[in-house]
């Protein structure tokens, strides 16, 4: 069995804090910083700050918006209930938050903050807004009942206003749980966005756990789904790489669906036995069709190596109505790729459409996040550390015979934040948000808002 620095040292990826500040136990917060860059001609608000207290600390995914532009987020730790399972030094089992307009404000209220018991601990999923207002979404810790892990194995959680509670805007929601992870068979640190089908089943993935093979007794990861069943929900593992092989390893980034009810998404390692990469190779995009019983995987592309122009360790992808795939890596021989895949004669054809570049910098600082995608086809998102190496936002425009790159706004490390690995979403007007794990007025990142 895993310790817990095990499984910290397994799961989080270190990230260093600009400055201390102390616990706060209040639950209502209201910043609003304006930065601008003359270089993008882009305004950029920090809408809040988090203090690492009652509120939150180090947001590791982006956001959801409902049609009322209120937008919500989860923490990785802080809240007001102490736990060492997030790791790293980490006071807190992380957060699931609201912020709303408040006057000329925005005001943030925590929903629910995570105990790191049977509640699980340290999410790592932006949540799920379901068309009834309410929250669906992962821990990536806690839970109990796990064969692998002291921390927890994760769960899957479904947050709504608490029948019982004030109806005001501090009132907290309360949680259901609706799977616990075990670890073996059905994995370890669920993580990704959650995609709903339109029977209200829900599908995602686990980075490890699964089948106890070449991966070791942590395990390869597994792609789930979750049915509603007799008041509770049934869980059903659509595929679980059973060791390295040229299928791929660890999924990451959830799965998106098409209209057949087929799953895509990608897998972070494994593939060909010719790529050069850490875990046996670079990663690949997949597909999981039903078949029968079961599902059936097939690869549409695997990444080549770590200095090539198609990338490696690709993140999630997204699809659009005509049924082509975008996504984005981590690295490349510069610093992580855009890349579509579109269906062709039965095929797919892969094109890079964006190669970032890093110039001597030898950390990995691409995308790191799902895309988002408008109605005029535009892409947009964030790397972890392009721009001043801070990360940046940026845009991409499809034009005759390629697509145009605008950096949309640079990161400084200071109060606006940095390291925006979580995506970003868009309000009807064409607002961009998103979050910065760190940085910001306390060190333990801010929720941005960038005006076109």
């Amino acid at each position: 069995m895993q310790s817990k620095q095990q499984f910290c040292n397994l799961i989080s990826r270190t990230i260093s804090r600009a400055a201390t500040a102390a616990l706060a136990i209040a639950t209502v917060f209201a910043l609003t910083i304006v930065l601008t860059q003359s270089a993008q001609a882009q305004t950029l608000t920090v809408l809040h700050s988090f203090t690492g207290g009652g509120d939150g600390s180090t947001p590791r995914t982006g956001l959801a918006i409902d049609a009322a532009g209120n937008l919500y987020g989860t923490t990785w730790s802080g809240g007001v209930s102490k736990c060492e399972a997030c790791g790293y030094g980490a006071v807190g089992c992380g957060t699931v938050f609201k912020l709303k307009h408040s006057g000329s404000a925005w005001v943030l209220n925590t929903l629910y903050g995570f105990t790191a018991g049977n509640d699980g601990a340290c999410p790592q999923t932006r949540p799920a807004l379901a068309e009834d207002g309410t929250l669906y979404g992962t821990t990536t810790a806690g839970g109990g009942n796990c064969s692998q892990l002291t921390v927890g194995c994760g769960t899957v959680f479904h947050l709504k206003p608490s029948p019982t509670a004030p109806k005001t805007a501090l009132a907290p929601w309360s949680e259901t749980l609706l799977h616990t992870f075990t670890g073996s068979p059905d994995g370890v640190f669920p993580e990704g966005d959650l995609t709903f089908d339109p029977s209200g089943n829900i599908y995602g993935t686990t980075f490890y756990g699964g089948n106890q093979g070449q991966c070791g007794p942590i395990g390869c990861g597994t792609v789930y789904e979750l049915t509603p069943s007799g008041g509770g929900w049934t869980e059903t593992i659509l595929y679980a790489p059973p060791g390295l092989g040229p299928v791929g390893i660890t999924p990451e980034g959830g799965v998106v669906l098409d209209k057949s009810g087929n799953a895509y998404g990608v897998f972070s390692g494994g593939g060909p036995s010719g790529a050069v990469c850490a875990n046996g190779g670079c990663g690949t995009v997949y597909k999981l069709s039903p078949f029968g019983s079961g599902w059936t995987p097939q690869v549409l592309y695997a990444f080549t190596s770590y200095y090539g122009t198609d990338g490696s360790f690709p993140d999630s992808v997204i699809l659009d109505p005509a049924g082509n795939l975008y996504g984005t890596t981590y690295l490349s021989d510069s610093g992580g790729t855009v890349f579509e895949l579109a269906p062709v004669n039965g095929g797919w054809t892969f094109t890079t459409l964006h190669d970032f570049y890093m110039g001597a910098d030898p950390d990995p600082a691409g995308p790191a996040d799902r895309l988002l995608r408008d109605a005029a086809g535009n892409l947009y998102g964030t790397t972890a550390g392009d721009g001043h190496g801070y990360g940046n936002v940026f845009k991409l425009t499809p034009s005759s015979g390629g697509w145009t790159y605008t950096d949309l706004y640079d990161f400084t490390g200071g109060s606006d934040g940095w390291y925006p690995e979580g995506g970003v979403v868009m309000d009807a007007k064409g607002n961009l948000y998103g979050t910065t794990s760190a940085g910001g007025a306390y060190g333990y990142g801010v929720v941005w808002e960038i005006a076109p």
